[in-house]
């Protein structure tokens, strides 16, 4: 094995065992979520949200979307866990949804915004990078 492909090998190794974390992360932040929606439907005075914000929206809308796309993102872990190809094309989409909800939901909850981001960064990443027919 040349150098370069030695590269590869340990690039795509690191991919993979990403992926599959990946989709243990994509489960948990699906859960999370979830609990999150409950909380903002259930008790929507709990998040306090500062001054005017050009995205706002009602707390009990927000929660629902959070439920449900946790809900998504948790069948979607599954298939990425398995190995399926849909799940891998599903995750990176489901993580890119995600990223641009977290966004829009920066001025009610901005860190744990900011962390789930972070998260579906990676898993977009370790889905991408992945090469698993590759020999």
């Amino acid at each position: 094995m040349t150098t370069n492909q030695n590269q590869h090998a340990v690039r795509d190794g690191i991919a993979a065992g990403t992926s599959i974390g990946a989709g243990i992360l994509l489960a948990v932040v699906g859960a999370l979520q979830i609990f999150q929606g409950i909380s903002a439907v259930v008790n929507d005075d709990l998040i306090v949200v500062g001054p005017e914000y050009t995205y706002q929206f009602d707390l009990t809308a927000w929660g629902w979307w959070h439920i449900v796309l946790g809900a998504i993102a948790i069948i979607i872990a599954l298939g990425l866990i398995a190995g399926q190809t849909w799940g891998r094309v599903l995750a990176m989409i489901i993580a890119a949804i995600s990223i641009v909800a977290n966004f829009l939901y920066l001025p009610y909850y901005p860190w744990w915004s900011i962390l789930i981001i972070a998260i579906d960064i990676v898993v977009i990443w370790a889905v991408a990078t992945w090469k698993p027919h590759q020999s």
